[in-house]
């Protein structure tokens, strides 16, 4: 059964590829081709995703290869891959040292950065802000990181690096021989990266609970499909292995359970989302439950 349901996925990532290529060989005007390729861009995340999850393939070798080129450029997959699973630790969700993908921060770093830097990140803290500065700043924040690991002489994160200037090399060839031009690319490419925003904006919260602190946003439009129902994340967090063409059934069967492990943190639809947060901050930029000090 799993081999016979999977093949969508396989065809899904067929679809992303091969229209990937169709579009950046079309000679199409701006207005067209970067919301296409930024579409195409947010959805290989989406697959590359599923694939550190154990899909398509049983064989992760295989998913891996399949997802190692990075569309987006910004965040190589092997890095992408290691530090989503660490997310995956529920335990320290949200948490802003050891959560991978936090968007807190603590009271130590708020506290030395100047008036100029909080502005930015209180910008951040809406969902407009997070579209248009939030690529910028978590591409800052994830190569500071890694920067740091690398001159401690972390070789997993280099490898990660290593490996991602072969797909680098081979998009700007691939784009110079074609009628797309690099800086419509590199325009895609960030919109590609601000469109997953939207999903993430909500995500997590603080909680003194495990439970709370993953949202379900029950939308079943372009925008689910887009991410691959991951707007059912306090699922993915509870049943990570479960692939994404089961999270709609498995939610409904479950639903009642669900929301009773995360206090009702529920979202009807990603309209509400930006009705509510467009211009107003989610939550507080500074981890509201953390200590004042680092552990």
């Amino acid at each position: 059964m799993r081999q016979r349901s999977e093949i969508i996925t396989i065809f899904a990532f067929m679809v992303c590829y091969g229209s990937f290529f169709l579009v950046v060989f079309q000679d199409l005007h701006s207005l067209i081709t970067v919301p296409l390729l930024a579409i195409l861009i947010a959805f290989q995340s989406s697959l590359q995703h599923e694939a550190m999850h154990g899909h398509p393939f049983r064989n992760q070798f295989l998913n891996d290869v399949l997802s190692w080129p990075s569309l987006n450029l910004a965040i190589p997959y092997l890095r992408f891959k290691d530090t989503h699973l660490a997310h995956h630790i529920n335990a320290n969700l949200t948490d802003p040292y050891d959560d991978p993908e936090s968007n807190y921060v603590s009271h130590t770093t708020w506290s030395i950065l100047c008036r100029y830097r909080r502005a930015i990140l209180r910008l951040n803290g809406t969902l407009l802000g997070r579209l248009i500065l939030g690529p910028t700043i978590g591409q800052v924040f994830f190569l500071l990181a890694d920067g740091r690991a690398i001159i401690s002489g972390d070789r997993r994160v280099l490898l990660g690096w290593v490996l991602h200037i072969p797909i680098l090399v081979g998009v700007v060839v691939l784009v110079a021989a074609s009628p797309t031009s690099f800086w419509q690319y590199i325009f895609a490419a960030y919109l590609g990266l601000s469109l997953l925003k939207i999903r993430t904006f909500v995500e997590h919260q603080a909680h003194e609970k495990i439970g709370p602190r993953t949202v379900v946003i029950e939308d079943r439009g372009p925008l689910a499909l887009l991410f691959l129902n991951n707007n059912f994340h306090a699922l993915h967090h509870m049943h990570p292995q479960v692939a994404w063409y089961a999270l709609p059934d498995l939610y409904r069967q479950r639903k009642s359970r669900i929301h009773k492990h995360n206090h009702g943190y529920v979202f009807p639809n990603y309209w509400v989302v930006f009705r509510k947060y467009f211009l107003k901050a989610k939550e507080p930029i500074v981890h509201p439950l953390w200590k004042q000090n680092p552990k």
